[in-house]
């Protein structure tokens, strides 16, 4: 039996845990119990579980490879500079917990986005649904590709399986353990998920620090020696700045958290506010010193790889920092910078056996809750907000939860054929790009519920909203491309707040109970506004 077939069995037998989990947690099961798991679900268990959920198989293999990687002009390479914006991700779980979370369990909520509607009309609450169903289509299935074209380059290539087959084998797996317990069966395998990726990062630590023979001092002062280590950008022109990395990383933890379906069904699940804030806080905290971690095993990775003939590439005699690898017979340098090192070095006879096998059952344990998360959560948003399943008084329940899942297999589909879009375009920029794509969406969703929370302002203009979310996106992506092409200047995540200040401006000039005359002057102030932002960045830089 080769070690592709060996691997493959252990993903088997992963998978008919993750069923007989789904047996026994889906008895009994109702609509309710697959939206917010009939808020009977542990604090304790949830926080744990959304440590999965956010890291996602992305982190589980891009942020060790970020550490080697070029990075900005002052610095050779990017570091552990990642980590401000997980402290931006610390503090905005803080205002979640402060401010959104009291507002849904108030409000007595199962989609989020009933908030919209209860606020505004209904238009907005099925533009914030849609908004959502997009972003979470779009970045689940570009998460779930990257995922999966690992296991297809690194272990099923080999064995003469097709990439379609490996994508809609993982889909239907997710399928299977979801389709009847929602909600109340992923609390407890991205629990048990959750544990096998932690696992496998502190296995895969003390693997290489034993073969290095580096306690952990040594190895971080090493790492300190090759530059792998400075966590602070203090170029203002680069992307990583740390001030806008750390501001950035807060506004995407509210509204990529805060207002988004998955990540809030599992929190509102919970039985009461106080137990779901300790939940939040919890889960906010173990994600400083897991991230911290994953930063830590990507320095050791690149460390492990120089010392068993990694290099850097050259170019007449000078050093490239965006080429590493391994050379093949002919002198070439392979380039694994990046996505590729970790499953590199772990599937490609550089690890041992039983740390290969550590390293799939964690990136597995990786995909999985991504993937079950985005699948249970689009499901549910388009059953109660778009449908409106749980206000409908003409189906039975039983009628109503054959509906659900049919369109919880729909979504299935959808997933499969966006994995294929992505597999076709076979570019990870691309991928990349789309994702940043999706993360437009978000900017609306957080200038709408900002508009709610911090205005007592109506409207009832038909459409208006839906013109404002659909022009701030537009106008943030111009805005982005003149800055970048007219100036040193990049933007970079704090896009997602330029996003929703032009979504709030446009909410506020449209308010109800306006004058013409007023309307005119926030017209043109803000144009003013933004030609006077873009002259400035121009002469300045």
């Amino acid at each position: 039996m080769n070690s592709g077939t060996v691997l493959l069995l252990f993903v088997f037998v992963y998978f008919i845990g993750l069923l007989v989990i789904s047996y026994f947690t889906s008895r009994n099961s109702d609509n309710q119990s697959f939206f917010i798991g009939n808020k009977k679900s542990k604090w304790w268990l949830v926080a744990f579980g959304m440590i999965g959920t956010s890291l996602s198989g992305v982190t589980f293999i891009s942020v060790p490879g970020t550490v080697g990687k070029m990075t900005g002009s002052e610095y050779i390479y990017g570091g552990f500079e990642y980590y401000m914006m997980v402290i931006g991700f610390f503090i905005g779980y803080f205002i979640v917990a402060a401010i959104l979370l009291p507002l849904y369990y108030k409000m007595n909520l199962t989609s989020i986005y009933t908030y919209l509607g209860k606020r505004f009309n209904v238009e907005a609450h099925k533009i914030g649904s849609i908004f959502f169903i997009i972003s979470r289509a779009i970045g689940a299935t570009a998460r779930l590709y990257l995922v999966v074209n690992v296991l297809q380059i690194f272990l099923l290539e080999g064995l003469g399986v097709p990439f379609w087959v490996t994508a809609l084998v993982l889909l239907l797996m997710v399928l299977l353990y979801t389709f009847e317990g929602g909600v109340k069966t992923i609390v407890i395998t991205d629990t048990l998920q959750t544990s096998f990726m932690i696992i496998s990062l502190i296995a895969c630590i003390i693997y290489i620090l034993s073969h290095l023979n580096l306690s952990l001092g040594e190895a971080y002062t090493i790492l300190e020696q090759k530059n792998y280590t400075h966590f602070i950008n203090f170029d203002p022109n680069s992307k990583t700045f740390f001030l806008k990395t750390i501001l950035g990383g807060i506004f995407i933890t509210i509204a990529m958290t805060g207002l988004d379906q998955e990540m809030m069904q599992k929190n509102i699940s919970v039985d009461n506010l106080k137990n779901s804030k300790k939940n939040m806080l919890t889960f906010a905290g173990t994600l400083l010193f897991v991230n911290l971690a994953f930063l830590f095993l990507g320095g050791l990775l690149y460390l492990f790889a120089l010392q068993n003939g990694a290099e850097y590439g050259k170019i007449d005699g000078e050093t490239v920092t965006n080429i590493f690898g391994f050379k093949d017979s002919a002198g070439n340098i392979k380039n694994i910078m990046g996505d590729d090192l970790f499953p590199a070095l772990s599937l490609q006879g550089h690890f041992p056996m039983i740390i290969s096998v550590i390293f799939i059952i964690g990136l597995i344990s990786a995909l999985f809750p991504s993937a079950d998360g985005a699948l249970t959560a689009v499901t549910s948003s388009y059953c109660v907000d778009l449908l409106n399943l749980n206000e409908d008084k003409n189906r039975t329940e039983k009628e109503k939860k054959q509906l659900r899942m049919k369109v919880h297999l729909t979504f299935t589909i959808i997933f499969f054929i966006l994995i294929m879009v992505f597999k076709a375009l076979n570019d990870k920029s691309i991928v990349y790009l789309i994702m940043e794509i999706a993360g437009y969406t978000y900017g609306p969703l957080l200038g709408l519920f900002a508009f709610g929370i911090f205005t007592k302002f109506q409207i009832s203009r038909k459409y208006s909203i839906l013109a404002v979310t659909i022009l701030a996106p537009v106008a943030t992506y111009i805005i982005n491309y003149l800055v970048t092409t007219y100036t040193h200047y990049r933007i970079g995540v704090e896009l997602i707040i330029l996003n929703g200040l032009l979504t709030f401006v446009g909410l506020f000039i449209i308010r109800q109970g306006k004058s013409d005359s007023e309307k005119k002057f926030w017209y043109i102030f803000l144009t003013i506004l933004i030609i006077a932002r873009l002259i400035f960045k121009l002469f300045i830089n």
